[in-house]
């Protein structure tokens, strides 16, 4: 996740684009204690999964690279959990998680699906072996 210095790194997306003013991501987690306890386990046991966890996490803290990308981006990425997410946000999500959503002066849509999340976190993991 970089940019050339000098852009924003979201060039040649499409009109869209320049009007996003807020990406929102919601992970498919609850995040009381028991919700992230419950998610962990299943997760070390291969019953839970969250492709959107997986990207922004490690085994206990946000990832650096997350932290890192996050920074470079034109607009904030903000995250929550299907608990604590404002109305507006379930409302554009309608029960999909994980999800990515853009915030527009029109409202909020849905730019990244559970697949498209999965997809991008496979492309990723390839890329970082070929580098590390």
């Amino acid at each position: 996740c970089t940019k050339s210095p000098g852009t924003s790194g979201r060039e040649g997306q499409g009109p869209m684009s320049n009007d996003i003013v807020e990406l929102i991501g919601i992970y498919d987690a609850d995040s009381t204690l028991i919700g992230e306890l419950s998610y962990w386990i299943g997760a070390r046991l291969g019953r839970r999964h969250c492709s959107l966890c997986d990207l922004t996490h490690g085994l206990f803290t946000k990832k650096s690279e997350w932290t890192e990308c996050s920074r470079n981006l034109a607009v904030p990425f903000r995250t929550y959990h299907r608990n604590d997410s404002p109305a507006d946000v379930l409302d554009a999500a309608a029960g999909i998680y994980p999800v990515v959503l853009a915030r527009t002066p029109d409202g909020l849509s849905v730019v990244l699906e559970p697949s498209a999340i999965e997809a991008f976190e496979a492309a990723y993991k390839r890329e970082r072996s070929w580098l590390y």
